[in-house]
């Protein structure tokens, strides 16, 4: 299976793509980047060269992936998110040497124009709703909304919402694969696979 890169899209000498991925219209992936297998980069998204992306991740149309992300494999970025990798920018005083890593885990969701500040962990399977602004590390099967971002519930790795408190203790089976989860104060863990 090979790559397919639309006419429009740039992609400089050195980039490393996975068969069967697609770049989509107007796109740029700079000569350091490395993407994995069956990826999505939608139409005008950008990645820096100092980023790393999984296999089966979708990158919906106007992302800037920057230097010093990292997502794996199975995340999804919603349109026009938006990550950083300086905390505190200034034009007149270059921060190069200041960027923040941020890592985005297996399988987590980042909804439309929701902002992911450098230095922060999404974790595995985690929710990220449209809009949210995340400022600090989230759990996995965490979902967040809001501004800034605060955990209100719990998510299964479907992406079905689990009837969990944020805190406590309590199991939840998720309608569409059968999958337990267990509670365990602020710990959300995947028990049991179903089908």
């Amino acid at each position: 299976m090979s790559v397919t890169v639309h006419p429009s899209a740039i992609v400089d000498d050195g980039a490393r793509i996975g068969s069967g991925s697609r770049v989509w219209h107007f796109a740029h992936i700079c000569a350091g980047a490395v993407i994995g297998e069956n990826c999505s980069m939608g139409q005008g998204v950008f990645v820096g060269n100092k980023v790393t992306i999984g296999n089966g991740v979708k990158i919906q149309n106007n992302v800037s992936v920057y230097d010093d992300v990292t997502l794996e494999d199975e995340v999804f970025c919603g349109p026009s998110m938006v990550f950083t990798n300086v905390y505190n920018p200034r034009s007149g005083f270059p921060r190069k040497d200041q960027y923040r890593q941020t890592l985005v885990k297996k399988g987590a969701t980042i909804g439309a124009n929701a902002t992911i500040v450098c230095g922060s962990t999404v974790g595995s399977y985690a929710f990220i709703g449209a809009g949210a602004v995340v400022n600090h590390d989230v759990r996995d099967f965490a979902l967040i909304v809001g501004v800034p971002g605060r955990q209100v519930g719990w998510m299964s790795r479907y992406g079905e919402r689990l009837p969990l408190p944020v805190s406590g203790t309590g199991e939840a089976v998720c309608p569409q694969t059968g999958d337990r989860y267990v509670l365990n104060g602020s710990e959300l863990l995947l028990a049991e696979t179903g089908k």
